[in-house]
């Protein structure tokens, strides 16, 4: 009687841990209302297995496990939890797999185990015990250390998920075709012996390789990364210097005063050559150290205008036409570094045209219903290439200040485009 109570223990414990070990890969949140639906589920499953048992025999009711069982288990995670089709499998067929590790403990207790103690217990009640206790360690381990990545791996991508699922798929089909409705495994069969073998290593080289692969992209963002960190910090120190340009031409102007005075004394005393080398560079001084006023923001006005003398030192014709309140939801650098980048890129390619008359930069900023509108067209010599929307640049080091204009656009919300017509390569946003 005890013998037949512990073999009815283990199948339910089987068919217990295998569900929750399931749902749980599957992310389901343990609360009072899942953890009654899953108790009362597996309650009803376990009956129907038992009156299929006493109306069909052991042989038929494993032959019809996945139909009472894991047909049900995969069912109950994409209904009840709500998770995919193919999350639900995946889920289903990885708790199978993880039923294995205690079938071989059990078996391999009831092999060593067997006939201490007096010969209380056969070999199958200390194989069926030491299934209990092991899936009892198991699922503690599996919760603690396991379930979280499965579910994180299986909810990245479709492909992460069959890549998981493979080995498990594979070993269930296996297991089923080789021991359940064949028995081509304990007949020796060399073929059926060697393929489980054949399966991991194949899907060992199968992982080296995407592992390989996903490291080199994580190395690639890395250092994207590094490029667009050190875009915001060259923006920094661009416009700490453009304010510090800013702050010497109020002090120019503030000793304008002591100019007039040597301006005066010069003329007073006929020294007019004196006076016109004075003059002159005076002008090219203040010319070179005050911003031109394009709008009232005060951060895209200093940009503009150091941008402004740029275009004008390599023969580039700019047009501006800004209307930009003072305030904006952004950032300082951020604004810096979007204008930098854009006219930076625009002056590099407008000034590649051999004929000057061609070299052409339009810009065109303003506000309309709170969002930054932004609108930089510029000529250009070649034809640029596009990669996911983002123009690309062969030269190395460059094609950066394109994916830190893209990641600011986006940051906040908004919207932007890279494109060509009519000779000018336009780039539009708005924010």
């Amino acid at each position: 009687m005890i013998s037949v109570v512990i073999e009815f223990s283990r199948y339910f414990a089987a068919l217990l841990f295998g569900i929750v070990v399931a749902a749980m890969f599957a992310g389901m949140p343990f609360t009072r209302k899942n953890c009654m639906v899953l108790g009362c589920y597996t309650v009803v499953i376990f009956i129907i297995q038992i009156a299929c048992l006493f109306r069909y025999g052991m042989d038929i009711t494993w032959k019809i496990y996945p139909l009472l069982t894991h047909i049900p288990i995969t069912a109950f995670i994409a209904m009840h939890l709500k998770r995919s089709w193919l999350i639900s499998v995946i889920s289903m067929l990885a708790a199978f797999l993880c039923c294995q590790p205690p079938r071989w403990i059990g078996s391999m207790a009831g092999e060593v185990l067997s006939g201490v103690g007096g010969n209380v217990f056969d070999k199958a009640t200390i194989n069926h015990l030491g299934y209990i206790v092991t899936v009892v360690f198991m699922y503690f381990i599996l919760k603690k250390y396991v379930a979280k990545s499965i579910q994180h791996l299986m909810e990245c991508s479709t492909k992460y998920c069959l890549i998981f699922g493979a080995v498990p798929a594979f070993y269930y089909l296996m297991d089923y075709a080789t021991t359940v409705y064949t028995d081509f495994l304990y007949r020796g069969t060399r073929a059926a012996v060697q393929f489980m073998p054949f399966v991991i290593s194949a899907f060992y080289f199968v992982f080296v390789i995407f592992y390989y692969t996903e490291m080199q992209k994580q190395a690639r963002v890395e250092r994207e990364r590094d490029m667009l960190d050190t875009q915001f910090k060259q923006a920094q120190i661009e416009l700490v210097s453009l304010r510090k340009m800013q702050q010497n031409a109020q002090a120019y102007r503030h000793d304008m005063r002591h100019h007039f005075s040597l301006l005066y004394a010069l003329a007073s005393n006929e020294q007019i050559g004196e006076l016109k080398e004075y003059l002159q560079t005076a002008q090219s001084d203040m010319d070179a150290i005050t911003p031109v006023r394009f709008c009232e923001n005060e951060t895209i006005n200093l940009v503009l205008s150091s941008f402004a003398s740029k275009a004008k030192q390599s023969e580039v014709l700019l047009t501006v036409d800004a209307k930009v309140p003072d305030s904006l939801p952004f950032s300082d650098t951020e604004l810096c570094s979007l204008f930098s980048n854009a006219l930076e890129n625009a002056i590099h390619a407008s000034k590649s045209i051999d004929n000057i008359n061609e070299r052409h930069i339009k810009l065109r900023v303003y506000s309309k219903n709170n969002k930054l509108c932004i609108d930089i067209r510029n000529s250009y010599n070649t034809n640029p290439e596009f990669i996911k929307g983002l123009p690309v640049s062969k030269e190395r080091g460059h094609g950066f200040g394109t994916k830190s204009m893209a990641h600011i656009v986006e940051k906040h919300g908004g919207i932007y485009q890279f494109s060509v017509k009519d000779g000018w390569f336009i780039f539009q946003a708005t924010i």
